[in-house]
């Protein structure tokens, strides 16, 4: 059996004086597994990411990422587990525009201290691979939706993160730009990444993930493969 990558058990987590925004989650992801977390706005679906990326802790219940109890995390420690074992992909990219595409990918690992042309290495390896290699040099301002948002992705995988999140990644792309994205998660998949995405766009969870978890009113409702939602 695979080994478990996130594991909630019995997730609670409120903000103020309203209902909980996740109530007694429970939920085990494992190694190689590709998971899309669908629901309504207020669900529970941001909370949740949250609590996994180690940005919010829980009320109650544990959470584990990669063997490592999270929500017990300092904030210097969970910045620091972050970058080592999380890559983080957002809707509307979180890409420096004063720096190029290369400098955005290898920020990460200059914040984990990794030697310059190792870095530097490792990036244009990426870029390569993702397919974006010729716009190295040019600044995100210049590129299309979709390019920005494979800049994202290489920068999220900048240190071989075991575990790859994406919050509404296709959610400011257009149509084929979304596909395109699609594809990818498909492929990084299949080469073994695990995957997390919070998506809105039943038509991503069905083509690039491999189980889908539904999130009703901060509840896990339905946990189920694709092929069931059809």
């Amino acid at each position: 059996m695979t080994t478990p990558v996130i594991e909630l058990r019995d997730v609670s987590r409120a903000y103020d004086d309203g209902p909980p925004a996740l109530h007694d989650a429970s939920l085990t992801v494992r190694t190689g597994e590709a998971v899309a977390i669908l629901g309504p706005s207020g669900s529970g679906k941001s909370t949740l990411l949250n609590l996994i990326a180690g940005l919010d802790r829980p009320d109650a219940g544990t959470v584990t990422v990669d063997g490592v109890r999270v929500d017990g995390l300092g904030e210097a420690a969970s910045a620091r587990f972050r970058r080592a074992k999380i890559g983080i992909v957002f809707q509307f990219f979180n890409l420096l525009d004063d720096l190029t595409v290369a400098d955005n990918v290898v920020l990460p690992a200059q914040l984990a201290g990794m030697e310059r042309k190792k870095a530097h290495r490792r990036a244009a390896e990426l870029l390569e691979t993702l397919g974006i290699d010729r716009h190295a040099r040019a600044y995100p301002g210049r590129l299309s939706g979709g390019e920005r948002q494979r800049v994202a992705v290489a920068r999220a995988l900048m240190n071989r993160p075991p575990l790859l999140l994406a919050d509404e990644p296709t959610g400011a792309l257009d149509t084929a730009s979304g596909e395109d994205v699609s594809e990818l998660f498909t492929e990084l998949n299949a080469d073994g990444q695990t995957l997390v995405v919070v998506t809105h766009d039943l038509a991503l969870a069905r083509s690039c993930t491999t189980r889908t978890i539904q999130l009703v009113d901060g509840r896990i409702t339905e946990d189920v493969r694709p092929e069931a939602v059809r």
